[in-house]
């Protein structure tokens, strides 16, 4: 059997979803992390509303650390050798080199804390947005964003019919119409305050630039699949660069699942809050058998304490 494992991004959070995991022994991680970042971690994690995990570093950061605890609690019941890869979707890329060893958890909550203060701060100069099309390929998605020219542009080719572009938020209705005279046949603004993946992004990847110098980065147990070409990579070489181009290129998953597919990926576990990974890749690769572990029930009985 071979095994990959995916971690969610941005949008997956919600409201307690650290409250299964409370009283589980990974729960230490929540710690670390609040040390690393001087973010209120459990709060977030245990008492927050929704509204409260909605901007861009709470909700990043809320994320990540569900997901490591779910990922240091599985880890304990996998055989690695059969773990062919993994991958993360956006932010998930920072919690999947984590997992991998090639960051330490340290500089991994640290990277992601500056990562998500230098999108809002890109946020804030740009006011970008979000638009889904449902029911797209990636071509007609580049025709429809040509209705708002050097204004719109694909930021994630998700798969399965459905790609997602970014751009200034009064240029999107324009998108959304031509989208919609090209046959898409749903259009719907995400509720991120971004254009995430995006020329929007640069400043960004600008300010996170002297923060990826000072991360050490080491061999991953595991190739790390990279969400703007989909490459395997094995070494601790051009992680900086390749970070700072992810935050101005298209996501672009459909590769990336393709890709651990062609590494003999037969199961596919998502790991953290929710199952938007799980349903996308039913959906890109049906012959894949996949999981999801978001809470302590779905793991195997004597690893839930």
């Amino acid at each position: 059997m071979g095994i990959a494992v995916v971690f969610p991004g941005q949008g997956s959070q919600a409201a307690q979803m650290g409250r299964p995991w409370r009283d589980h022994g990974s729960w230490s991680l929540v710690e670390r992390a609040t040390a690393a970042t001087g973010a209120p971690l459990a709060h977030l994690l245990l008492e927050a509303p929704a509204e409260e995990l909605a901007p861009t570093r709470e909700a990043q950061l809320s994320v990540l650390t569900t997901s490591l605890v779910a990922w240091d609690a599985l880890a304990a019941t996998l055989d690695r050798r059969e773990v062919v890869a993994v991958a993360g979707h956006s932010l998930g890329q920072i919690t999947a080199l984590v997992a991998s060893g090639a960051v330490s958890a340290a500089d991994g909550f640290r990277l992601a804390a500056a990562r998500a203060e230098a999108s809002a701060e890109a946020q804030a100069a740009t006011g970008g947005a979000m638009l889904a099309l449902l029911g797209a390929d990636e071509d007609v998605a580049h025709q429809a964003c040509r209705a708002a020219p050097d204004r719109a542009w694909v930021a994630n080719v998700n798969g399965a019919g459905q790609v997602v572009v970014g751009g200034h938020a009064d240029a999107l209705d324009a998108v959304a119409e031509r989208a919609k005279e090209l046959g898409v046949r749903r259009t719907r603004r995400l509720a991120v305050d971004g254009a995430f993946h995006t020329p929007l992004m640069a400043l960004a990847a600008e300010r996170l630039a002297p923060v990826l110098d000072t991360v050490a980065f080491h061999p991953p147990a595991f190739p790390v699949v990279t969400n703007h070409d989909a490459a395997p990579v094995r070494s601790a070489d051009g992680w900086p660069e390749r970070l700072t181009t992810h935050l101005v290129s298209p996501v672009r998953w459909a590769d990336v699942v393709a890709q651990l597919v062609a590494m003999g990926a037969d199961t596919v576990i998502e790991v953290g809050p929710g199952t938007t990974l799980t349903g996308l890749v039913k959906r890109i690769a049906p012959d894949v058998t996949t999981r999801s572990v978001a809470t302590p029930d779905d793991l195997p009985v004597e690893a839930r304490r």
